[in-house]
């Protein structure tokens, strides 16, 4: 039957044309749909919408066939766009089988690359390439990455393969890590994924293929130029797992200068057109670039701030886009105390990595997740070490107040998902490093990639030293609803300010509509939100940019 293509139905195309919402389709379509209208490299693909996630459920956890009738048209419509047959044995199309929410979820949720392949398929694959090895690995990744996310033994048949790796997909929705990440960013559960069917390209074909991540502006800082990592010879599981460090992207630039020029000008493209930092997944088979998915960055607090007034004086957003972009947590933690290295010499670090989210953080180092949660609950702060993280390790992230991993590079999970919720986090650091001082209390800096025995010296930084934040102070104080002044700075002699007692519930009874206030509660969202709703007209905070963000997300002006 034909493939329908209307956003209301249960599955739409991807050629750039769609007209599908990103609530519909799910961001990973989405993007493709959009690089594709913009002329970019993509693979053909299609999307089963999100809404059919609900309904696989209503249905007792099975595909209707009305709906399977849909994908195998989508399946068809990708053999027409490549030239391959899905099973074929001459030239076989393999397929990747995605999640993807509205809201991006990295790492959360269940992939299954290289679907379709058989033994045949393999023999089919060997003789096109002339690499027997190419051939075998990409079906060696194909059954241990079914086996771990489809369970069971793999079908013979690729339309089998197909419909349980959807149906896993869909499941993965309700898996535990996914339920605590929307637990974690108050993402409503009944949204449901989309399910995003792509022609695979391959990395892992010869000399001149491979994979990697790049970042519009370094995720880090904030700052151009473009940031990123590169796999020779691998797949995107390789380089986002962490299983693999990869290397630098000026590897790419020295062994493929035309790939790495156009990269760049695509990630340029992206960034102008989607207005804000893109984190964009590439593959380059046998020396050609294809695009696989493109997403606002999961940034450092640090970058968050950079890159929103970079892109004011780019003239690209508004002040009152940059103000709402940034929030009061993110602009908290760029405003921790950072290392004080003046004094007498100490000992140098146990361990070195590659930085990947900044900040300063004393704690013990647990290994296991779940100990870091418990710990965490009884008021100890952790630091989680591991070989490397997964999505299973999420909870055990939002628990410790720092997370360093022995491999993986800055575009691992451990990196994304630190950045995303504001961890400061060192990857990298080599087998059998960190994982070796579990129950050791150590001093983790993000921001240059070292770990120390013990507790270092800090020193607090000053808000008003730091440009980016004055800038965002200037923008954001005409829009919020009350004033605010610095704890540093002198109020005026006869100012009539109450303290607030935060001890119990009684401090809210003490906010006055006509009366300043101060104390320590007021350094906490719950407490701005509070002094907003009772009309006070200014409070006196140690930090003016997080209780004027606070304040402006109490209200809801921005």
């Amino acid at each position: 039957m034909p493939l329908a293509t209307a956003y209301d139905a249960p599955v739409e195309v991807l050629d750039g044309t769609s007209s599908a919402s990103r609530d519909a389709i799910g961001g990973k379509a989405w993007s493709i749909n959009r690089m594709r209208a913009l002329g970019l490299p993509v693979p053909p693909a299609f999307a089963v919408v999100t809404g059919e996630c609900a309904r696989y459920v209503d249905a007792g956890r099975r595909l209707r066939d009305d709906l399977w009738e849909r994908v195998v048209a989508g399946v068809h419509h990708l053999e027409g766009v490549t030239g391959r047959g899905f099973g074929d044995t001459t030239h076989p199309l393999l397929v990747s089988v995605r999640s993807g929410a509205a809201t991006s979820m990295p790492g959360m949720m269940d992939t299954v690359l290289n679907l379709g392949i058989t033994d045949a398929v393999e023999a089919a694959l060997a003789a096109e390439a002339s690499s027997p090895e190419y051939a075998a690995d990409t079906h060696r990744r194909f059954r241990e990455l079914y086996t771990s996310v489809v369970g069971g033994p793999v079908p013979l048949d690729p339309w089998e393969q197909l419909r349980a790796a959807i149906c896993a997909v869909f499941d993965s929705w309700q898996s535990p890590r996914a339920r605590t990440y929307r637990r974690h960013h108050g993402i409503a559960d009944a949204g449901g994924t989309a399910v995003t069917v792509q022609a695979m390209v391959f990395g892992n074909l010869d000399g001149t293929s491979g994979t990697g991540v790049l970042f519009s502006r370094n995720p880090m800082t904030g700052e151009k130029p473009a940031y990123g990592e590169w796999l020779a010879r691998g797949q995107g599981e390789d380089v986002v797992s962490g299983r693999c460090t990869p290397r630098p992207l000026a590897e790419l630039a020295d062994e493929l200068p035309g790939v790495h020029a156009e990269l760049l000008a695509a990630a340029d493209t992206l960034e102008r057109t989607g207005r804000d930092i893109q984190d964009i997944e590439f593959t380059v088979e046998a020396g050609r670039l294809w695009l696989l998915q493109s997403r606002v960055a999961k940034r450092a607090p640090a970058a968050a701030v950079r890159a929103a007034v970079d892109m004011v004086d780019a003239g690209e957003i508004s002040p009152e886009e940059a103000v709402a972009r940034v929030s009061a947590d993110q602009v908290r933690t760029v405003l921790r105390p950072e290392l004080d290295s003046s004094g007498s010499a100490e000992a140098g670090p146990v361990a070195r990595g590659e930085p990947a989210c900044p900040g300063l953080v004393t704690g013990i180092v647990v290994t296991d997740p779940d100990e870091a949660e418990d710990r965490a609950d009884d008021g100890q702060q952790v630091i989680l070490a591991r070989a490397t993280t997964s999505p299973d390790d999420l909870h055990g992230m939002i628990a410790a107040a720092a997370v360093v991993t022995e491999h993986g590079g800055s575009t691992s999970h451990a990196a994304v998902v630190s950045r995303e919720i504001g961890r400061p986090c060192v990857v990298g650091c080599g087998p059998r490093t960190v994982t070796a001082l579990a129950g050791r209390t150590v001093t983790v800096d993000g921001s240059t990639g070292q770990v120390w025995l013990g507790e270092r010296r800090v020193r607090d930084v000053d808000e008003a030293g730091v440009a980016d934040l004055a800038r965002l102070v200037e923008w954001a104080a005409p829009l919020a609803p009350l004033r605010v002044h610095r704890a540093v700075d002198p109020l005026p002699p006869d100012a009539d300010v109450v303290d607030l007692d935060a001890a119990g519930e009684a401090w809210r009874d003490a906010l006055r509509a006509d009366r300043p206030a101060r104390g320590d509660v007021l350094g906490t969202d719950e407490g701005i939100a509070a002094a907003v709703a009772a009309g006070v007209p200014l409070v006196v905070v140690p930090f003016a940019l997080p209780a004027l963000l606070a304040a402006l997300a109490a209200t809801d002006t921005r």
